[in-house]
């Protein structure tokens, strides 16, 4: 596959390897509304917020919708958008290698753009997603007014689609809804009680068929229908002769009309499968979505805001209510806006101030039932909550080593996900991290076993060994009677049972903070 090079591509493509992991610490007086649904607002580095929800989130969020700066060198407040096109590339690659790591297998990546560096992020999207991932990418009328300054008028953009297994994405995926005026197809004039339905050619291209299909027949009339040259029918003629007497061919009102067949809107398709032309009219303008951002804040945050409609469309086709959205580059905020309104979980990652003076105040009035953007056509009432988190210190310190200081919790989630490459789960109230690929995993850490004293509780001995097995039997008792003598990696201090005990129980020591490296 041909691949995109540039300056500082060798030292780029290492990036993600090198970040280090932060704490997220909350910041209680910035958080509104209930915080149990677990949205997340984060202000900080996106590269670094990534990094540091991988352990929590790896492989769980279902769609990721992203609206980076273009390198435009268009004036934005915000963000800088007048890279320069390496330093743009450099931006743009490990984000992407973390984003594809947080997502499902039946996820989708969404990446509005124009043509200043679209076709140079679709290089790097076949080459960090896969090829055979490329979905689709989606034209977007983003203006109805013409500029005239310009050689051409610039009236739309691009919203770019990879998924993780294009198998999964397309059976999980959703079709739009039916239109009013797809819906108006619809007639009913024979009175059919099955309802309204629109007609269908019940002929083909003869060179399709197959001998039972070429055939003259007699109508309930009388009227003899012969196959128009070259075509054929649909149906042999036993099928035909069901659908006739099943009232499923329309001769038209006076009988005489040349066959078809009635498709019922009861019986159709519950929706339509989306197209790549987004019309204005259908998802909104940049100059719809300013002025759903002046409704908001008073003023316009950003000159090419985009509309709660289009977020909306993407998040219809890729969720359902209770899936994870996540944009790392939130902007004013729309998409968790969306989110909310339309009931999925979401995390919003903003670098700038304005996470604090503008997407959270945003976030609060969704909660509190603000009417703007969608909210009327979902029947947005108000409710739910978020927390919002700042980047705190580093995991590890500069050699790498876990710090002394860190919470267990925190530390658990690190281990098992550079064990298992999975999120964690647990509650930090157990030892046992889990279960995985017939190994289970535990941390003696923090005093977890209730003795606080400096070491105790933390070395793995056979008391402490027998804690961790009592509570193996307790919560996966289906796990120890199916696999009697398992293995078992367990991560402490250090370790006062001998080589020969160890091997002997199948036990695989690993001494924190030295053998806990941070993850590349």
């Amino acid at each position: 596959m041909p691949i995109l090079n540039w300056l500082t591509r060798d030292e780029d493509i290492r990036t993600a390897q090198h970040v280090p992991y932060r704490l997220l610490e909350e910041v209680p007086d910035l958080s509104a509304g209930g915080g149990d649904a677990g949205n997340m607002l984060i202000q900080g580095d996106n590269l670094e917020a990534l990094k540091a929800l991988l352990p929590f989130y790896a492989g769980r969020v279902k769609c990721i919708y992203i609206d980076p700066p273009y390198n435009t060198r268009s004036a934005f407040e915000h963000y800088d958008d007048n890279l320069e096109h390496t330093k743009w590339l450099a931006m743009m690659w490990p984000r992407l290698e973390l984003l594809r790591e947080l997502l499902a297998e039946d996820g989708s990546i969404w990446v509005s753009i124009d043509d200043n560096e679209g076709h140079y992020l679709k290089v790097i999207m076949d080459e960090v997603f896969g090829r055979r991932n490329f979905v689709t990418s989606c034209t977007w009328q983003q203006r109805t007014t013409r500029e005239n300054r310009k050689v051409f008028s610039e009236d739309c953009e691009r919203v770019m689609i990879y998924c993780r297994e294009p198998a999964k994405f397309g059976a999980a995926r959703n079709d739009l809804e039916l239109s009013d005026t797809v819906k108006g197809r619809y007639k009913n004039p024979d009175d059919d009680p099955r309802g309204p339905w629109q007609s269908v050619s019940v002929n083909a291209q003869g060179g399709h068929g197959t001998p039972s299909q070429f055939y003259d027949f007699t109508a309930p009339n009388g009227k003899v229908h012969m196959l128009p040259a070259g075509r054929c029918w649909l149906y042999t003629w036993p099928v035909m002769q069901e659908k006739i007497a099943d009232n499923r061919i329309w001769f038209g009102a006076t009988g005489n009309n040349a066959p078809r067949e009635k498709k019922f809107l009861s019986e159709a398709k519950a929706g339509l499968t989306p197209n790549t032309l987004w019309l204005a009219a259908d998802v909104g303008t940049n100059d719809e979505a300013k002025k759903e951002t002046v409704k908001v804040f008073g003023s316009t945050v950003f000159d090419t805001p985009k509309p709660e409609r289009l977020i909306q469309r993407i998040l219809h086709i890729a969720t359902n209510p209770g899936d994870l959205v996540l944009d790392s580059f939130l902007g004013s905020g729309t998409t968790a806006a969306v989110a909310q309104k339309m009931g999925r979980r979401w995390i919003g990652i903003e670098m700038g101030e304005h996470a604090r003076t503008h997407c959270a105040p945003r976030l609060q009035k969704v909660i509190e039932g603000e009417q703007g953007g969608i909210s009327k056509a979902v029947g947005w009432q108000g409710g739910g909550g978020f927390r919002f988190y700042r980047l705190g210190p580093p995991v590890f310190d500069a050699e790498g080593h876990i710090r002394q200081d860190i919470r267990f919790a925190v530390l658990a989630a690190h281990v098992w996900f550079s064990e298992t490459d999975r999120p964690w789960d647990g509650k930090g109230d157990s030892p046992l991290l889990g279960i995985h690929g017939g190994r289970a995993h535990a941390l003696l850490y923090n005093g977890i076993l209730g003795d606080k004293r400096p070491g105790g509780g933390n070395v793995l001995t056979r008391a402490t060994l027998a804690l961790i097995r009592e509570d193996i039997a307790r919560l996966a008792p289906d796990f120890v009677r199916e696999n009697p003598g398992y293995p078992l990696t367990v991560y402490g201090e250090q370790s006062r049972l001998t080589p020969a005990t160890l091997d002997r129980e199948r036990i695989t020591f690993k001494q924190t903070p030295y053998d806990v490296k941070a993850r590349k």
